[in-house]
């Protein structure tokens, strides 16, 4: 049957040749000097590592008791050492020159350089036992075995890039790499200057996730991402530069059913817009806050069909939180309706509710959310907004979620509102105040003395473990103070902070009757107006935005004279 060019060119070796290829012709090879002595033992130990229960379950017992055996008895075989490294790599090195010859030889007999094809990837395999020794990586970056390994990720045969990503994918394990620094940060370090990012993302593009084995590779190719900036996490900028925001978000939406690699790549998202402004801004650029917006607006009167796609909406939540920090962002999330999207799912009730408000909370905080502010009024936000202030929901049990972080981000879109909108916008937010008889005072009250007492335990507690450090001749040093602060926050601070910044606001601004019903509600319950200026004032001592000192120093001004007039 003939043949042509194109077809030719393309061919692969069938995968079941390549899994079923045994050892019974392995005493033709002309290399077979050059070959490690543990071949066979390898292989077939490698292969029971890799192997999951389930798959082992298609092993015959004997299989599994030799297997076994053999790893009972690994301490007594040869060890790799550096030598045998060595004749690994230079066997590796041969596979594929021969191969690349046959390839250049036989361009239009893919029968004539198949065999070749199946030694180098059986040369691949048993390269996997190198992640046993990652002490030894150092090693094949001075063999310049690392350039030749990813320069495989560019094979014509989809077969060989895959087998190359698995073996990536070993070497690159987190947990190996923490047993050897100095191995780990010469592997990572070489494959960085190869480029791996932009070969994987290049891989990625041509495999086909309609056959399994490809749609494996994607899997793998993204956890070989993720190992290494679990290394190197300021390399996430690297990453995304060299081609993996636009494969992400080309990926997150495309038009295919939910899957584990749609998953992968929402987690992937999340990680490298996580600490870099420059992957935000990359984001914005490449329309990405309109994609996530996009996905999450199936969430909206729908909730996730299993735990896996509750996972990867929480992921895309995350994507959007990160993304409205860089000021640009919020602007494309109030151009792309997502402030209406997250109004609407508030008030839908379902799953979504409560990244929802996180999300509205990060959208409306700081300076930069004036506009998204003044638009969450105009339509009709605080309708939204205020029952759930006036009654926290219960916890879904699917998503574990606190209610005290429920009433963080209530409570901080709240005090948002009340520093950033004007005029029209801010009368009717005061107005709400003073509806059904001071309602809103009354459960803002409510909510004071239940963090005042949250607070005041933590409180008690530290300064306990103080008194403890100072009997055993302990200074309390700076980093112990700050270490203790942020315990404090973590623990309810920031919630009052946020809420008798609130109620100091509301009474020196707000309609002359709310004041008045402050008062009374603090001397019934025995409340302190002196502690609430304290409050107000450690607030101010620690407040602002640490890139801008003339917005540090006015907000600061601000709350002090909010103190002053209560």
């Amino acid at each position: 049957m003939a043949l042509n060019v194109g077809e030719l060119l393309a061919y692969q070796p069938d995968r079941e040749s390549i899994a079923k290829r045994g050892h019974d012709d392995d005493d033709n090879d002309e290399d077979d000097l050059d070959r490690p002595v543990r071949k066979a033992r390898v292989r077939d130990v490698e292969r029971y590592r890799r192997h999951s229960p389930a798959q082992q379950t298609g092993m015959s017992e004997e299989e599994k008791a030799v297997i076994l055996e053999k790893l009972e008895q690994e301490d007594d075989m040869e060890t790799l050492d550096e030598a045998a490294l060595k004749r690994m790599i230079l066997t590796f090195e041969k596979r594929v020159y021969r191969n690349q010859e046959m390839r250049i030889k036989y361009p239009d007999s893919p029968e004539k350089f198949m065999e070749s094809e199946l030694e180098l990837h059986d040369t691949i395999q048993e390269l996997h036992v190198i992640a046993t020794a990652p002490e030894l990586y150092h090693h094949l970056v001075e063999l310049n075995a690392v350039q030749s390994l990813c320069q495989m990720l560019n094979h014509e045969n989809t077969d060989i890039s895959i087998a190359l990503v698995d073996l990536l994918q070993e070497l690159t394990d987190v947990d190996t790499l923490n047993e050897s620094e100095e191995g780990a940060d010469a592997l990572i370090e070489a494959l960085l200057d190869a480029q791996v990012f932009g070969m994987l993302v290049t891989n990625l593009d041509r495999l086909d996730e309609s056959v399994k084995e490809e749609a494996d590779g994607v899997h793998n190719t993204l956890g070989v991402i993720e190992n290494i900036l679990e290394f190197k996490a300021d390399r996430a900028n690297d990453a995304a530069q060299q081609g993996l925001m636009p494969y992400l978000l080309k990926r997150i939406k495309a038009k295919m059913p939910f899957d584990a690699n749609k998953l992968y790549c929402s987690e992937m998202l999340a990680i490298i817009l996580q600490n870099s402004e420059e992957t935000r801004e990359q984001l914005g650029e490449l329309d990405g806050i309109d994609t996530l917006l996009q996905q999450l607006a199936t969430f909206k009167r729908h909730n996730p069909a299993n735990s896996e796609e509750l996972e990867m909406m929480e992921n895309l939540f995350d994507c959007l939180c990160s993304a409205l920090m860089l000021p640009a962002n919020r602007d494309r999330f109030l151009k792309g309706e997502g402030l209406q999207l997250m109004n609407l799912m508030l008030r839908e009730k379902k799953m979504s509710r409560n990244s929802a408000l996180k999300v509205l909370d990060h959208a409306l905080t700081g300076p930069e959310g004036v506009d998204n502010c003044t638009k969450f009024i105009d339509i009709l936000g605080l309708r939204t907004i205020f029952p759930l202030f006036m009654k926290t929901p219960k916890p879904n049990k699917k998503i574990g979620r606190m209610k005290e972080e429920h009433e963080e981000h209530v409570v901080s879109i709240i005090a948002s509102l009340l520093k950033n909108v004007k005029s029209n916008q801010r009368q009717r937010l005061l107005n709400k105040f003073t509806e059904a008889d001071h309602a809103k005072v009354d459960r803002l009250m409510e909510l004071h003395f239940k963090y005042l007492d949250k607070v005041g335990a933590v409180d008690a507690q530290i300064e306990r473990e103080k008194v403890a450090l100072r009997r055993q001749g302990e200074e309390v040093d700076e980093p112990m103070e700050e270490e203790f602060y942020l315990r404090r926050l973590n623990t309810g601070l920031f919630t009052l902070q946020l809420l008798d910044y609130i109620m100091l606001e509301i009474c020196s601004t707000g309609p002359a009757s709310i004041k008045p019903r402050v008062m009374q509600i603090l001397n019934l319950r025995g409340g302190s107006i002196k502690a609430i200026r304290n409050i107000i004032r450690e607030y101010a001592a620690n407040v602002g935005d640490a890139k801008s000192t003339e917005t540090k120093e006015a907000e600061q001004q601000r709350l002090l004279s909010l103190v002053d007039r209560f």
